[in-house]
């Protein structure tokens, strides 16, 4: 409720539409009454740590959620434990491929330049097994799949990102994705209003075509980001 507040406070001092993802993670019935709670407050997404919950669980709830009108937000928490060790387990690639399967709308795949593991190569995999209508065998992570008339979901960039990371992965994803900064807002020295202008700037730059030192000089918020960051890519 207060959450809800905020956010209509925000948006009639903005004018630009806000959201939030909001965690719903539980046992399958207490899902669905998390569900309502959140539809019954304007909130137009659901996120599940899809691997704690299994897959018929989401399921379940992304039949439940759309009648609701709410768009699942999928956390792949746990996925480390089966998808990095070549011995055993399942890769991230066929983790993804299923959720796209079930129906969710976005799912977290890594950012290649953040702290999160994963090659350049394997994100853009991921991406196109998630966005496109037909994709190509990539050897030892895809099989050629036509994916006829299921929906697509978008990739997740996630983890260890800052402004000065951004331009790095729009290249890797396009524009067709979503972009989760946190800390990277949180911790601007003028505080988060100002760490969210600074990623917003470097978005803008990006589109625009410029570098981040060219943005920068008219973009003090930014500036700032890239004295405390600069280029700076977590291990």
């Amino acid at each position: 409720r207060a959450m809800a507040k905020m956010r209509d406070k925000a948006e009639q001092e903005t004018g630009d539409v806000k959201s939030a993802f909001i965690n719903i993670t539980a046992e399958t019935e207490m899902m669905e009454q998390r569900a309502k709670l959140l539809a019954d407050y304007g909130w137009n997404y659901a996120m599940i740590d899809v691997v704690v919950a299994g897959t018929a669980a989401v399921a379940t709830l992304r039949d439940y959620c759309s009648d609701l009108g709410l768009a699942i937000h999928a956390h792949r928490a746990m996925h480390a434990a089966f998808d990095r060790d070549e011995r055993h387990g399942i890769t991230m690639q066929f983790l993804a491929k299923t959720m796209r399967l079930v129906g969710v709308s976005q799912i977290h795949t890594g950012t290649a330049v953040g702290k999160l593991v994963g090659t350049r190569a394997e994100a853009t995999v991921l991406a196109d097994m998630l966005r496109e209508k037909h994709t190509n065998a990539v050897d030892h992570m895809a099989l050629d799949q036509d994916w006829g008339t299921i929906k697509s979901a978008f990739p997740v960039s996630s983890g260890g990102l800052h402004p000065g990371l951004v331009p790095d992965v729009l290249d890797i994803y396009g524009s067709e994705l979503v972009l989760l900064v946190s800390g990277g807002i949180h911790g601007h020295p003028k505080g988060t209003r100002a760490g969210a202008e600074a990623t917003m700037q470097a978005i803008e730059a990006w589109k625009e075509g410029e570098t981040l030192e060219e943005k920068a000089k008219r973009a003090p918020e930014l500036r700032e980001a890239l004295e405390k960051w600069g280029y700076y890519k977590p291990k």
